[in-house]
């Protein structure tokens, strides 16, 4: 596509003021290859070069070569470099050679497993039979499973049907498990937080279920380009991995373009939504037939996207409007099948999707994304962007900045984002509460012995007594089994959170399932009086009831969407870790945190004008979690009073600009973080500001925090300090999230006490040098 002449296009629309911040333009690159160290089955290879995927790039032969040596492979490579070659080939090779060989691919969502089948079969064409490559997942109807256990050599799933379909029921799966040779997991960057850390512990159930069947599989990841590769895939298994980083593949030239809503309101500070500035890229690419992916945040602004699009697109051209759809998780698989299939067909123009459509699958002729604020890492970022262009041809690229810091911060400083290189991906198998349920689990599988402290770590030894404390588990002749009492442990263990099963969403007017939302976030999303959109339809939710986890919702037509306001108490269980910069104490330990929803705020459509607020009457949720906290400088809350400025409000500022800024050191979404400001907590007895990890047990976004609080620090500070606004804004210091509707926030003070910790960290410096 010609960007150059899109990008004059929208610089001479009605509605552009300046919201180009800045364009970077990504230069077309030529292949560079690798050889073999030994040739090919000859029918392998005929098919390799019948699809043209012959010379091999550089990685792929690289991880190719690693993997005939028997070695555990990560390959860490930019999205479209040609990743799956890297297991394909080394899988078809065995399976031609070995008739009795098998293979397990993973992958984080159904749409890439779909993806991936098609790739797979028309790699290996008349190679192989119809019946030698299958996906079993949730969607794979009842009468075709036992099939597919039987007959089928590689078989492409996800963890969610490894954890709750294969491992429990290990025996109807000995032969496969028995003649397992490759693990593949894709997209190993996705596995980190919460449901990293469950995966790695099913990755763990497998391998011992393995031994169980004298078979040790090698493991083959691919991931897009993470700091710490190795580490990520050692600890996503506890095995040792050769990482191939060197990426081979051409690309296209890419124009990058950062776009920040325009200023609506000079006093506040705050912007066009980012909502109405997608719809109009999106709604300006797609009539001008250039295919494209939208990506939205939430489930909700997915829905609210499409929604204004098609709307607008009805009045300009009501043919276009029927070429586009959204895509998200928690539609019935029917409804995510026929999506993907007219987007796969071309029969779809566009698509406003969330991260669901971000992974691996190839559209080779989409030719732009459109991302809808940061996507909360560098490597996501990529990810997405990279979704356009795949076929090697020129491509365009938007990064829609949201009112917050973290995108403001982009925006001011491309280099930060352009030179910066990815973050680490964080995972804790060691949770006790992940852990606990995955032991149940294991015992259920095969009762436990000491002996499994190799593949569970050194948590394993202190979380069995625990739970035979519970009598959750039971031991006799030196092996613990589940308790009788427990039932069938996987069906209760949700892997993409730890708070249990889903919530059913019912549409009240004919009584059958809309879709379901996980119970972490339900109090947040199907409370009374919220809205709901499903495929861009408005749901007004009128009850829900928590015994039976089902709330019933009602077609509506209000002008407004609706947002939760929380309040949050947190209390201090333990220090971990602490340490002096300068004379600020930091410190890293076990925190308790209660956050209730008390109501929510009625929000205008495209201009988000608050137009009422209505109180709620919900149990809290309570967690234990790992958090941080620290100190503040004593002469900078002398001169906050002395200058009559707002020493809360300073606090709270900091806090929320923190909380902001450091998913840029850690692999992680600003809602895996929460936070807690004070000027007298009452268990230190200090004026102190809490970060702390949003899940139960957390997850290593804190740890990251406190290995690096001075950088995060500075990076605060830059923030706040170069925001233009008086008073502070959502730029800069106030939040979306905030469950005190930004009250207090003082900008100045926050300064001053950035300023003063920042003087700290030069102190400590100085002194030691």
């Amino acid at each position: 596509m010609d960007s150059l002449s899109f990008l004059n296009r929208l610089k001479a629309h009605p509605s552009y003021t300046d919201q180009i911040a800045h364009v970077e333009h990504l230069p077309s690159r030529e292949a560079v290859f690798g050889e073999l160290t030994s040739a090919l089955p000859a029918a392998l290879e005929e098919r390799l070069k019948e699809e043209g995927r012959l010379p091999l790039y550089r990685h792929q032969a690289e991880a190719v070569n690693h993997i005939r040596r028997g070695k555990n492979v990560m390959v860490a490579t930019p999205s479209a470099s040609g990743k799956t070659l890297c297991y394909n080939i080394p899988t078809l090779e065995r399976l031609l050679g070995d008739p009795r060989a098998r293979a397990l691919y993973l992958y984080p969502t159904k749409a890439l497993a779909q993806d991936q089948m098609r790739s797979l079969r028309e790699l290996a064409g008349s190679l192989f039979s119809p019946v030698d490559f299958a996906i079993f997942d949730g969607d794979t109807p009842y009468a075709e499973r036992a099939a597919v256990r039987k007959h089928a050599r590689i078989i492409l799933s996800n963890p969610d049907m490894l954890h709750i379909g294969i491992l429990p029921n290990h025996r109807s799966w000995s032969s496969f498990l028995r003649n397992l040779k490759y693990v593949v997991l894709d997209e190993a960057h996705v596995y980190r937080g919460v449901f990293g850390s469950h995966v790695a512990l099913i990755l763990r159930r497998l391998r011992r279920l393995c031994e169980l069947y004298n078979a040790h599989p090698q493991f083959i990841f691919c991931s897009a380009t993470i700091a710490n590769p190795g580490e990520h895939a050692e600890r996503l298994t506890g095995l040792p991995f050769t990482v191939v980083a060197s990426d081979g593949s051409p690309r296209g030239g890419k124009e990058f373009v950062f776009w920040n809503p325009p200023i609506v309101d000079k006093e506040k500070s705050t912007r066009r939504s980012p909502n109405s500035e997608a719809t109009l890229l999106f709604t300006q690419l797609v009539s001008q037939y250039i295919r494209t992916l939208t990506f939205t945040r939430t489930r909700r602004l997915a829905e609210l996207i499409y929604t204004y699009s098609r709307d607008h697109l009805a009045q300009t051209n009501a043919s276009l409007s029927r070429r586009i759809r959204p895509y998200r998780a928690g539609y019935l698989p029917e409804l995510r099948r026929e999506i993907e299939k007219a987007l796969f067909s071309g029969e779809l123009l566009g698509v406003v999707a969330t991260n669901a459509l971000e992974l691996g699958i190839d559209i080779g002729d989409l030719e732009a994304t459109v991302l809808t604020g940061y996507p909360g890492s560098i490597a996501s970022t990529w990810q997405q962007a990279g979704r356009s262009g795949r076929s090697g041809e020129g491509s365009l690229s938007f990064l829609i900045a949201m009112d917050n810091p973290l995108d403001q911060y982009f925006m001011r400083h491309p280099e930060a984002f352009f030179e910066k290189s990815a973050e680490n991906a964080l995972i804790n198998p060691h949770n006790p509460y992940i852990l606990r349920a995955h032991l149940l689990c294991a015992a259920w599988e095969v009762a436990l012995t000491e002996i499994d402290e190799r593949f569970f770590g050194f948590a394993f030894a202190p979380e069995v007594q625990e739970l035979e404390r519970q009598a959750m588990l039971v031991k006799r002749n030196g092996k613990w089994y589940l308790s009788p009492s427990i039932g069938y442990p996987a069906q209760g263990v949700g892997i993409r959170g730890v708070s249990g099963a889903p919530y059913a969403l019912m549409d009240a007017s004919s009584n059958g399932l809309l879709e379901t939302v996980e119970a972490d976030t339900a109090f947040f999303q199907i409370y009374p009086g919220a809205i709901y959109l499903h495929q861009g339809e408005p749901y007004l939710v009128k009850t829900l009831d928590i015994p039976a986890r089902t709330a019933y919702a009602e077609p509506t037509l209000l002008p407004y969407y609706t947002d939760t306001k929380e309040l949050t108490d947190l209390r201090i269980r333990q220090v971990h870790r602490s340490k002096k910069i300068g004379d600020i104490e930091v410190l890293l330990g076990g925190v308790a945190v209660t956050t209730t929803v008390t109501g929510f705020k009625k929000k205008k459509h495209f201009t988000d004008e608050v137009i009422g607020e209505e109180a709620l009457d919900l149990p809290p949720y309570h967690f234990e979690t790992v958090g941080l906290w620290f100190d503040l400088p004593k002469e900078a809350g002398e001169r906050i009073y002395r200058e009559g400025l707002d020493f809360p409000g300073g606090l709270h500022a900091v806090e929320h600009a923190a909380i902001a800024i450091l998913p840029l050191f850690a692999l992680c979404d600003r809602g895996d973080i929460g936070g807690v400001s004070t000027p007298l907590h009452a268990d230190s007895r200090k004026a102190q500001v809490f970060i702390y990890d949003a899940y139960p047990g957390g997850t290593g976004i804190a740890e990251k925090g406190y290995e690096l609080i001075g950088e995060l620090w500075r990076a605060t500070l830059q923030v706040v300090s170069e925001c233009p606004c008086q008073d502070g804004c959502p730029s800069c210091i106030q939040s979306p999230k905030c469950g005190n509707n930004n009250e207090p926030l003082d900008k100045k003070a926050a300064v001053l006490l950035l300023e003063g910790l920042m003087s700290q960290v030069k102190s400590q410096k100085s002194n030691l040098t």
